[in-house]
């Protein structure tokens, strides 16, 4: 079965460290998806786009600084994609290895979570959720930007947690 992400209905979201006290977290508003599954329904091919322009930590500036060459430079990278390569499923739990693309850097990057059953509802349609978390460094894709502290530090941690809170909608 063909699946489509429901957008009104997922989340991208990520968390880093700021001055190594305290978490930002952001979210980024457009993003699109595919998945297929077998016989049997169980995932055996995902697929995700996001727009990094999209990208939104309820701070305008940070926003601005985040879309430019510093870090993510959204007009010669406009999206961020990433495309399964592995997928092991035991119960509810999910594992999906693929190569997530960011700056113009292919590198491989593994999600966890949890599936949840498959469902119609109330107007026939058949419906599928994911929860996935991550991590990786950002510096592995190209985003160097940082700023020494005083303290000692930096300004921004290189770890980035990602969490992922989709739905599908079988196509």
């Amino acid at each position: 079965m063909q699946w489509k992400l429901d957008t009104t209905h997922t989340q991208v979201g990520f968390s880093v460290k700021h001055m190594a006290i305290s978490t930002v977290r952001g979210r980024f508003t457009k993003f699109d998806g595919t998945g297929e599954t077998d016989a049997a329904g169980a995932l055996v091919k995902a697929a995700f786009t996001i727009e990094t322009a999209s990208i939104d930590t309820n701070q305008e500036q940070r926003d601005a600084h985040l879309r430019s060459a510093d870090f993510f430079d959204a007009e010669q990278f406009p999206t961020i994609t990433f495309e399964s390569t592995a997928i092991e499923i035991d119960g509810t739990e999910i594992e999906i290895t693929g190569n997530f693309t960011m700056h113009g850097v292919t590198r491989p990057v593994t999600l966890k979570g949890e599936t949840a059953p498959v469902v119609k509802d109330p107007w026939g349609n058949t419906r599928t959720a994911l929860t996935l978390e991550g991590k990786l460094n950002r510096k592995e894709w190209g985003l160097n930007w940082n700023a020494a502290l005083e303290f000692g530090g930096v300004m921004v941690s290189e770890d980035v947690k990602l969490s992922i809170e989709l739905e599908a909608v079988g196509a």
